[in-house]
């Protein structure tokens, strides 16, 4: 094995790679396997090694089933990766991306948060390989897995005594361990661990707003970039507890040390069997059903951003934003929103907008007059799910006074499937890493690449000076709930105040 790239870390030594002028460290373990005893716990040190650790493959990814988010066969062609690891319990690992080695370089740290609704997804995704954005922008990039789904957020406090009293949070615990193993060892890597920017999209921004929320993340990040995936509120630990009684009910268990015991087969069957019983259409719901971080009074004492921003973390600037068209991803090919007409539209949004059903419909009929019914009701459902949420998190944010808010809206539309995508949830991944090579979703118009070129340029500059601007867009203010200053991210970039408030006023 070549020496020529090793690092040293806090547990041993590790052999990178060399693509493309960056060296890359895959597969590091942050924390031991949490597997036997270690299930449901939180996580431990990983034990030391004595030889030189191989470290050019991705870990294990957590345990989950294909296609996790049910997206349609169309979608999932397109937007599934290719090629990922196999899935583990023993999943807790890391990967990095650095220009340099133990080179005083002092460069800021961005650690990725994958999507996925705390039930999927991975650090080892194409779209999220960190040598474009490391080589771009001077800056170090680290992904990360963490345990998901039943194995991460399944509270079992209330049923199987103090041993488990945080196990509804040891998938956010893993990422605090990795954020630890960051503080400890990112130097060695060239990195800044006073300077770390913390950016995930989905599930990943929902992990980002539990952390801001955290006790035990205080001090570990100083930037955080929440895309298209606000947390208001979280799971209760009430309802955290039904839904473990529900998984205990499918595996035929009295008790938690039978869900220890459990083959971890069995118990992802168990969680998915209790997920297919949530309404699909429940998706402004999804924080407070199924899997997700827990307020346990202790790991996460509330929130995140309820009633308030997090005083633990006022200090924090954000920057947060959605897309214009998020649940075209999910809903844009389902047969209820493609053959709507004009008539069922009422009918088709009232199971998720009730008895404001009338009045938001007709007012975003009045807003959108030449929209068709699909369109019209993708975009509450966005409205409502991803769009409203985050820009109550802005509000929050911007009221405590203590840093600044930036808020963005991608409205770049691909073309591909006949562009009933639009702009669609996690579509701006790839022009935020400059990735655009590593994916399909994007389709390959030459004139996309400029706006890969601006908006990963602004995630830089933020990770370097709290600040998203850089002479490639117009000015871009901090945000205010009186004027709600937004950059608008297209081919044609623009600032704007209060972009779709006829939409927003609908809410009240």
């Amino acid at each position: 094995m070549s020496d020529e790239f090793v690092a040293a870390t806090s547990m041993g030594k590790i052999q990178g790679a060399l693509e493309d002028g960056i060296l890359s460290f895959k597969g590091i373990p942050y924390a031991a396997p949490p597997v036997g005893a270690g299930r449901f716990k939180p996580p431990s040190k990983p034990a030391p090694w004595t030889d030189i650790r191989d470290a050019t493959q991705f870990g294990g990814r957590a345990m989950q089933k294909p296609n996790a988010l049910n997206l349609a066969p169309a979608i999932l062609e397109i937007y599934a990766d290719t090629g990922l690891p196999p899935v583990s319990e023993d999943c807790l690992s890391l990967n990095v991306w650095t220009p340099a080695l133990d080179d005083g370089g002092d460069r800021p740290v961005m650690v990725w948060l994958h999507g996925g609704a705390f039930i999927s997804g991975s650090g080892a995704a194409p779209r999220t390989d960190g040598t474009n954005l490391a080589a771009k922008g001077n800056v170090v990039v680290v992904t990360l897995n963490h345990r998901l789904g039943a194995f991460g957020y399944l509270y079992l406090g209330e049923l199987g005594g103090a041993e488990f009293a945080s196990s509804g949070n040891v998938g956010m615990l893993d990422i605090v361990a990795a954020l630890e193993w960051v503080r400890d060892n990112i130097a060695e890597f060239g990195g800044d661990p006073d300077n770390v920017t913390l950016f995930g999209e989905s599930g990943g921004g929902a992990k980002i707003c539990a952390l801001m929320a955290m006790p035990a993340a205080s001090g570990l990040f100083h930037k955080a970039i929440v895309q298209s995936g606000p947390s208001v509120e979280t799971m209760s630990a009430a309802a955290a507890t039904d839904t473990a009684r529900q998984v205990m009910k499918e595996l035929g268990a009295a008790a938690g040390e039978d869900l220890v015991a459990a083959p971890a087969d069995k118990l992802l069957a168990a969680q998915n069997a209790v997920l297919a019983r949530l309404g699909a259409l429940s998706f402004a719901n999804r924080r407070k059903q199924g899997f997700n971080p827990v307020i346990d009074g202790a790991t996460l004492p509330g929130g995140p951003f309820a009633p308030a921003a997090p005083a633990l973390s006022a200090h924090i600037p954000l920057m947060i934003g959605t897309n214009r068209d998020e649940m075209n991803l999910f809903f844009g090919f389902a047969p209820w929103a493609e053959g709507l007409t004009e008539a069922g539209l009422p009918e088709a949004a009232r199971p998720f907008l009730g008895d404001r059903t009338e009045a938001i419909v007709a007012a975003y009929r009045a807003a959108r007059p030449g929209a068709s019914p699909r369109d019209l009701v993708l975009a509450i459902a966005t409205d409502q799910s991803i769009r409203m949420p985050s820009l109550t998190i802005a509000d929050r944010k911007a009221a405590q006074k203590a840093a600044p808010v930036f808020v963005y809206l991608f409205t770049w539309a691909t073309p591909v499937l006949d562009g009933k995508l639009g702009s669609c949830h996690a579509l701006e991944i790839p022009f935020a890493f400059d990735n655009l090579d590593k994916t399909r979703l994007t389709g390959d118009a030459p004139a996309r690449l400029v706006l890969a070129e601006t908006m990963s340029r602004s995630w830089i500059e933020f990770a370097y000076k709290d600040d998203p601007n850089h002479s490639g867009i117009p000015h871009w203010p901090a945000y205010s709930p009186a004027d709600r200053p937004t950059m608008i991210f297209d081919l044609q970039c623009r600032a704007e105040n209060d972009p779709l408030g006829a939409e927003r006023k609908a809410w009240g």
